[in-house]
């Protein structure tokens, strides 16, 4: 019965860990939607307001019929480039419903398995650790193995690879000291931004602002004032003290002597990677991405999973070949967490918590408070060729007297 359960495939936990499969395309298609009402709101007012103007005058007269075609063409010029981002937001559409389509095919598969040891399961598992690598990679600027992965398993409709490389692309951009791509993203997403209260156009501003103030010049300062004006001040509420040390800044210059941490912090080449870092975080936060790669929580559930106290004793087996496994079997060990690809990533990992208590029977109380079973005592004083009336505790190695143990349950 226990084997049983323990077989069982736990569906709700596997869907944890996918939510971010069927969440992106959701948020794409809402921000495709988003995207083309504005536009069709934006160019509509334009037109109405021209197409008043234009039939006014030419009914009072006050517009002549040169002028009267002239708006005209304008108007048609106008709809012909609202028509031409209607049909990009239009073949996008369908691109985001076949991912959604795939993606729910993908978990409905899972959904008709019930055990591990289903032959289907298996492929299922792969493809889904194709998936979760596919993902890190993506996530860490390996992009053209992303793709060739994605590419080989034919699984492009169930990664991520557009929206990654755009991210990646902005992010790079910024590593290499240009903000321009990343305003731009922040503008096309400034609502969002703005409900989410992100800091991020704060900083990309800030930035230009200080790289003016680093050339140094008159002409840049007087620039830097401008732009400060413009695009820092309208912050003031927001973020009063960042405002004052911008402003500040116009009195410190990077190579002033003895300048102030807080200001030096400001002109430090290290803003770069903590502007793409910012970035990132945006990114992710906007289009419910988890911060951290899937590969790292399906990972670090299977460590907690199969760790116990015995992976890390203090007592090294000095027969096994591998350093850094521990004493926790009788012979060699099989356990994965022992080995030492995985021993020490499991270090900091929580134990599992299990629902259901398996005990030996016969536990018996060492002296030193570890408790075991009698037949695992007494099958593990034999192979360690101890004296009778001896035993040794399977974790630390310490050897006590039969005499020195206490039943557990008398």
């Amino acid at each position: 019965m226990a084997d049983h359960e323990a077989s069982k495939i736990n569906h709700d936990n596997h869907l944890l860990l996918d939510q971010p499969l069927l969440r992106l395309p959701y948020e794409l298609l809402r921000k495709n939607f988003r995207s083309a009402h504005f536009t069709v709101e934006k160019e509509s007012t334009t037109l109405n307001k021209l197409l008043k103007e234009t039939a006014k005058g030419s009914l009072d007269g006050k517009t002549s019929p040169e002028d009267v075609v002239k708006n005209l063409d304008t108007m048609i010029a106008k709809m012909r480039g609202m028509k031409r981002k209607l049909t990009t937001y239009a073949n996008e559409e369908p691109r985001l419903y076949k991912q959604l389509d795939a993606r729910v095919a993908h978990l409905r598969e899972l959904s008709d398995m019930h055990s591990v040891e289903d032959v289907e399961y298996e492929a299922w598992s792969r493809k889904r650790l194709d998936r979760l690598l596919v993902d890190y990679m993506l996530r860490h600027g390996y992009n053209t193995s992303a793709q060739a992965l994605a590419n080989e398993r034919e699984m492009h409709d169930l990664v991520d690879v557009e929206t990654f490389l755009t991210m990646s692309k902005i992010r790079e951009s910024l590593e290499n000291g240009s903000v321009t791509e990343a305003l731009a993203w922040c503008n096309d997403n400034k609502k969002e931004l703005r409900k989410l209260q992100s800091n991020l156009e704060f900083l990309l501003r800030c930035q230009q602002y200080i790289e003016l103030l680093r050339i140094n010049t008159q002409s840049k300062s007087v620039e830097a004032i401008t732009h400060a004006k413009k695009y820092i001040a309208p912050f003031q509420e927001q973020y009063p003290d960042e405002v004052r040390e911008m402003a500040a800044l116009l009195a410190h210059r990077p190579t002033d002597k003895n300048l102030p941490p807080k200001y030096a912090a400001w002109y430090s080449p290290d803003r770069w990677s903590k502007l793409a870092t910012s970035f990132v975080e945006a990114h992710n936060k906007l289009l419910g991405l988890p911060t951290f790669p899937l590969l790292h929580t399906a990972l670090s559930s299977g460590l907690s999973a199969l760790k116990t106290p015995a992976c890390h004793g203090t007592q090294k087996t000095t027969s096994s070949s591998q350093p850094g496994h521990s004493q926790t079997s009788l012979t060699s060990t099989v356990c994965p967490i022992c080995s030492i690809e995985l021993n020490e990533l499991a270090k900091n990992v929580p134990y599992a918590h299990h629902s259901k208590s398996h005990l030996d029977n016969d536990l018996l109380l060492l002296p030193n408070g570890r408790v075991y079973g009698q037949a695992k005592l007494d099958e593990y004083a034999a192979k360690a060729g101890l004296a009778e009336g001896q035993v040794k505790d399977l974790v630390t190695g310490e050897v006590y007297s039969r005499t020195a143990l206490k039943k557990v349950f008398a």
